[in-house]
């Protein structure tokens, strides 16, 4: 096995891990940054307001995205078992 190879697999893993975990990501960081705004807005300094939305917005991310992700990581999982003849 060369070692390019091995590097290639590597990033394909790393990219997918990416684009999986992007939509929960991204939705906890948009209703995070919105929820400082309108804590600085109204001077409430409550720091448990935070978790209840983001915890609700990466539910309804993972159950909005979840059949794109399921595709996903079965298309990289099935690539990288059709590639297994060529790695021996």
């Amino acid at each position: 096995m060369e070692p390019q190879l091995v590097v290639d697999i590597m990033q394909d893993s790393f990219r997918t891990a990416l684009f999986l975990a992007m939509p929960a990501l991204l939705s906890a960081l948009m209703v995070g940054v919105a929820v400082s705004v309108f804590q600085t807005v109204t001077s409430i300094q409550e720091q448990t307001l935070v978790f209840v939305p983001k915890m609700l917005a990466v539910m309804l991310a993972l159950v909005l995205f979840f059949s794109w992700m399921q595709e996903k990581a079965m298309h990289f999982t099935q690539q990288l078992f059709e590639s297994i003849p060529n790695l021996i």
